[in-house]
């Protein structure tokens, strides 16, 4: 499980660029996300360095998620 803080998602066309970037590199990808805390889960068979790099290409910039939150 990868997760991951986007700040710059900030509404449904964020959530719909993220899960088809995401997708788009794994399409057996599970994407979970709660964009109130701007954070995404992802269950995919990429690494999260990979992940990271696509996003960043859509124009997010992608950090790990504090832990135990």
């Amino acid at each position: 499980m990868i997760e991951l803080t986007l700040p710059t998602m900030t509404c449904g066309h964020c959530v719909k660029t993220v899960t088809q970037t995401v997708q788009s590199l794994d399409a057996g990808a599970t994407v979970d996300i709660d964009l109130a805390l701007h954070r995404v889960r992802i269950e995919s068979s990429r690494t999260a360095s990979e992940i990271k790099s696509a996003l960043a290409e859509q124009g997010y910039e992608a950090a790990p998620a504090p832990s135990g939150a």
